[in-house]
């Protein structure tokens, strides 16, 4: 039996065939994905419910998503929104950062295997340890914990940053030292654009940890004219090449706005994607790497999650409430 595409199977594959990816992104698998699609839309519906998308996340997500964009703001989204329940279409620190500010809502995600390399590099322990023996050096030593970090390290520190705010941020703070967790490129980062002292812990992503400068060059032989944007997350002598160091969402701002129409994109390729997806009358080139993490993320999953109010994230009221503290200083010093 032979069954014809429905048009928005069809919308779909003309779309993602964009990504230059037809083994994954077939006509039977659009085909697929748009039942699935219009499932997850009436299961919304039904739950009340909203779906917020990370920017790395598989581009049929952002089809279902009420909001995509970086970690932050969809949690702040969260806030925003009449909704009883939240599906997190990221990793697990930041369905928990969108619990922790949203307690009163379900959060749920669609795989508990979504982890992240970085988060899971400090432990709220060590990290209590580590302080105290700083603060006998430096007196004045506030902690910041960047946002990919778990609720329990959150909860023991004295605000937390972005990748897009960080070095403001630790202008703001009345102290000359600080203690970055965990990622170190980001710390390396934020000391080249202060003249405080950015002491850094032994983290990074290793997604963004693997990107070389013969990445970069390697692209930029053939196309000497594109503009390089490279995350924070990226080792110095990455970010060095840089025509641009931004977060996920200031990539998106400064691609749409730049007269330019060429860009090599330095992040996980999920951002490569939500880009060709929205500006495909411009170019951009791929240094990148996946996430395995943000990929455990699919589709079915998704309608999964919705299906059975399944993967909820819990925390100790006690453990949320300090984590909050810390998000909402920075939010007030932002």
């Amino acid at each position: 039996m032979i069954v014809e595409p429905t048009a928005e199977a069809e919308q779909l594959y003309a779309k993602l065939t964009a990504l230059n990816e037809p083994e994954t992104y077939s006509a039977e698998r659009c085909d697929e994905i748009a039942a699935t699609i219009e499932r997850i839309r009436r299961l919304k519906k039904e739950r009340n419910a909203v779906i917020l998308c990370h920017n790395y996340q598989r581009p049929e997500i952002f089809e279902v998503a009420d909001f995509v964009g970086d970690s932050l703001e969809l949690a702040r989204k969260g806030t925003q929104v009449d909704a009883d329940v939240i599906v997190f279409c990221g990793v697990h620190f930041m369905a928990e950062t969108a619990k922790i500010l949203n307690p009163e809502k379900t959060v749920l995600i669609p795989d508990l295997r979504a982890g992240c390399s970085l988060a899971d590099s400090v432990e709220p322990e060590a990290l209590v340890e580590r302080r105290d023996e700083l603060r006998k050096v430096y007196p004045d030593l506030q902690v910041v914990a960047y946002v990919n970090t778990s609720a329990a390290v959150k909860a023991v520190v004295d605000v937390c940053c972005t990748s897009s705010n960080a070095a403001k941020l630790v202008e703001k703070l009345p102290t000359e030292h600080i203690l970055l967790v965990p990622d170190q490129h980001l710390g390396e980062y934020v000391q080249s654009q202060t003249k405080k002292t950015v002491l850094t812990w032994d983290g990074n992503c290793y997604v963004h940890h693997q990107i070389t400068p013969e990445n970069i060059l390697a692209v930029k032989r053939g196309l000497p004219h594109l503009k390089v944007l490279v995350h924070p997350e990226c080792r110095a002598d990455v970010v060095a090449l840089a025509d641009a160091t931004l977060s996920t969402s200031g990539m998106i701002e400064y691609a749409m706005k730049s007269e330019a129409t060429d860009f090599l994109i330095v992040t996980e390729c999920g951002l490569s994607d939500r880009l060709l997806l929205e500006a495909p009358e411009k170019h951009f080139y791929k240094a990148c790497k996946l996430c395995r993490f943000m990929k455990m993320i699919t589709i079915e999953g998704t309608l999964a999650a919705l299906q059975n109010v399944q993967y909820e994230v819990i925390l100790d009221e006690d453990v949320r409430i300090a984590a909050e503290r810390s998000l909402r200083r920075m939010l007030e010093l932002s």
